[in-house]
């Protein structure tokens, strides 16, 4: 049984009432003490019946639970409820399978965003608790996220993030993919996004007064400036990435309907998986689909059509279609296996 927000409120209550020598619980009373304790937390209209009053009795009695040592002491035709041990309490125990798998898959699951600010202290308090409650019991591992963990930059997110939050202006030294040798930008910050496994800064660059963004994995230092920070006023980063795919952004580009035609073999991952939000299907017939997209073509645009290689093909735009196609002709003559003269 997972335990929730309700559960808890409803097990604290219960635990309340069956440790109380003072007063006798009928059915009844531990109903209405339960709901008047979920009516406490602001859970309005939300009450529970007969029913799930003996589900809660039945797991906080089982092992999965506290073993509660719960007696049942009959008054006539009526049965009332309380503990035989009138020291016991659900809060004087140990943790029960069902707290410490919990427990165990958030710890695991925090683990995973390994150099993000705020979760630096998982790893420490993570083995604290391990060794104190010994929770490594079973040593399975269910669940796993999509991450590079050899990737750079990493430890550039915990002094961006806290610059962003501070309103700190920063002196950045980059050395980019394009360009040979070392830049320095003077960036207010904005906002911090991951894509493909790469995270990007987003901010004002000083000297050109236009949005940029770089690549945390070719940031070389990271050091605060003290010149005066300039907010953000004009960007709506909730809104800002919907009508692109990745994080390339032209300013100056318009959104475009982008005609694809899609093989059949891979139109069921392409519908449960759409390329973009826009995605919508035009026609269909026995060999291929259509569809289109409303965005801004981008190279990861392009990169995403390319990674289905000949099972999806650019209808329209023609300069979206001539891009691929130039693209496609290089790849073809990079594998073009050359005849030796016989």
């Amino acid at each position: 049984m997972a335990i929730n927000k309700l559960a808890i409120i409803r097990y604290q209550t219960l635990n309340k009432c069956f440790s109380n020598t003072c007063r006798t619980y009928y059915v009844e009373n531990l109903i209405e003490e339960c709901n008047d304790a979920i009516y406490e937390f602001g859970e309005n209209g939300i009450g529970i019946k007969k029913r799930q009053l003996f589900e809660d009795i039945k797991f906080m009695e089982s092992s999965q639970g506290w073993s509660i040592p719960l007696e049942r002491i009959r008054d006539g035709r009526r049965v009332y409820y309380k503990y035989e041990d009138k020291n016991f309490s659900i809060n004087n125990q140990p943790l029960n399978e069902t707290e410490s798998n919990q427990l165990k898959e958030a710890l695991v699951t925090l683990s995973r965003f390994k150099g993000l600010p705020q979760v630096e202290w998982v790893s420490e308090i993570a083995a604290r608790i391990d060794s104190g409650l010994s929770l490594s019991t079973n040593n399975q591992n269910i669940i796993e996220f999509e991450q590079n963990n050899y990737l750079k930059g990493l430890d550039h997110i915990t002094p961006i993030y806290n610059a962003i939050l501070f309103k700190q202006v920063l002196q950045i030294s980059y050395e980019s993919f394009k360009r040979n040798g070392i830049q320095s930008f003077l960036i207010h910050p904005y906002f911090l996004k991951q894509y493909n496994n790469r995270w990007f800064v987003f901010g004002l660059n000083d000297l050109t007064n236009r949005l940029i963004n770089l690549s945390l994995d070719r940031i070389v230092e990271v050091n605060p400036s003290s010149i005066n920070y300039r907010p953000n006023e004009s960007v709506d980063f909730s809104e800002l990435f919907d009508d692109i795919v990745g994080i390339s952004i032209d300013n100056s580009a318009k959104i475009q309907n982008i005609i694809l035609e899609v093989s059949n073999v891979i139109m069921p991952y392409i519908e449960t998986k759409p390329l973009h939000g826009s995605q919508k299907i035009q026609e269909k017939n026995e060999k291929h689909s259509i569809i289109t997209l409303e965005l801004i073509p981008n190279y990861e645009l392009e990169a995403l059509i390319l990674s289905y290689g000949d099972n999806i093909q650019v209808v329209e735009p023609i300069q979206l279609r001539g891009k691929i196609a130039e693209r496609v002709s290089n790849l073809f003559e990079q594998y073009k296996i050359v005849k030796s003269a016989s």
